[in-house]
């Protein structure tokens, strides 16, 4: 019976504590996304001609955002039943959006119009063994384009 309790207190926790920080992570994520609209993001792998006479430099983000026991707990039973497993999708939503954003905010550091060729790498980071999903690590990177004139080196570059 006490295994059970345990159990249900931690989910409970597990819920709450997840949900208040992942509330708090996507209010800070609105906010940063709206302070950097002016920065144009695109998977294009050519810039438009506009940007021929810009210099260019490669910028990224990289986070790693680990799961809360409540969502591991849903997603092994979704496991059990198959399915989307939409648990997990607002982990990756998040983790997708901040790496984005820190790619976007050493972009703007360079001084960059826009960031072209935009690429994802995301790996899993085990729970030491056990197959849940632990962690998740996303990069975000991609080739800023830097007006000739607000050109930055790389060695007096910004420090983020």
């Amino acid at each position: 019976m006490e295994n059970l309790i345990f159990v249900l207190v931690m989910l409970a926790l597990g819920f709450g504590f997840g949900r208040l920080a992942e509330k708090r992570h996507y209010r800070s994520i609105h906010q940063r996304e709206d302070s950097l609209r002016h920065l144009l993001v695109l998977p294009d792998k050519t810039p438009p001609a506009q940007f021929l006479n810009h210099d260019s430099v490669l910028v990224s983000g990289s986070v790693v955002i680990s799961v809360d026991y409540f969502k591991t707990f849903v997603a092994s039973l979704r496991n059990l039943l198959g399915g989307r497993v939409s648990s997990y999708e607002s982990l990756l939503d998040r983790a997708r959006r901040e790496a984005i954003l820190r790619m976007q905010e050493e972009a703007d550091a360079y001084g960059a119009d826009a960031v072209f060729n935009l690429k994802f790498e995301t790996s899993r980071i085990g729970q030491n063994g056990q197959q849940g999903l632990g962690s998740v690590e996303v990069l975000a990177y991609g080739t800023a384009f830097i007006p000739a004139a607000a050109a930055v080196t790389e060695a007096s570059a910004p420090q983020l």
